[in-house]
């Protein structure tokens, strides 16, 4: 049983890992591809069998890494639910885009239980088959590749805008005194959404959408 408990930790901060690392990349690659930061702010890293951008700049690199840290410590605790990353019209603090990511637990066999059996009369977990490194690699390459590909169906950005990550956490979760609480910054008016390709480990899975601002009706 130890032995259990000792390997099933090791994969839950390995998958805790690479949520966090798919979370920060996909944050650098809608700032870039948006326009939110100028190219000349990023750079390019060898990743997962791709070239993923990664930011160049100081303040915004430290401000990620701060936030991320945070992140993988709560999702290793088992109290993120959902990570927000908001696009924010600069001049009229209005958002224009928003991208959801939802994170749900895999159910696991019940303690001190084997697949299939039954432990103190509860229902019956069956454990599903382990997915391969190179299947989760593919996971990660096709959602990222979604993301850069998103250029094509969402609307141009031509104003200046700030971005804002927000992270839903339980209740009773401890949050550093630096963290606020802020309103959902849902998109008001005309909206449409696009359901994105979802992201799984043996741990954890990862669904995503952008909602994006559509222009005022003629």
């Amino acid at each position: 049983m130890q032995k259990r408990d000792q390997k099933r930790a090791i994969k839950l901060q390995g998958s805790t890992k690479l949520v966090t690392e798919l979370f920060e990349y996909s944050v650098s690659s809608i700032l870039y591809q948006r326009g939110i930061y100028p190219p000349e702010d990023f750079k390019f890293v060898k990743k997962y069998g791709l070239t993923l951008l990664t930011t160049a700049d100081e303040r915004l690199e430290a401000y990620i890494a701060k936030v991320m840290g945070q992140v993988q410590k709560w999702i290793l605790e088992g109290n993120i639910s959902r990570l927000v990353m908001a696009i924010i019209s600069k001049e009229t603090r209005e958002t224009i885009e928003r991208w959801q990511f939802d994170i749900k637990v895999e159910d696991v066999p019940t303690k001190g239980g084997k697949v299939g059996e039954k432990e103190n009369d509860a229902p019956i977990k069956v454990a599903k088959p382990e997915r391969t490194q190179s299947e989760i690699q593919k996971d990660i390459q096709d959602t990222i590749r979604q993301i850069v590909s998103s250029v094509t169906f969402l609307p141009v950005v031509e104003e200046k805008c700030v971005f804002n990550i927000l992270v839903y956490t339980d209740k009773d979760t401890k949050v550093p005194t630096e963290w606020i609480d802020s309103d959902p910054h849902m998109i008001s008016g005309n909206a449409e959404q696009v359901k994105l390709r979802s992201f799984s480990t043996n741990i954890h899975t990862v669904e995503a959408l952008v909602a994006y601002r559509l222009g005022d009706a003629i």
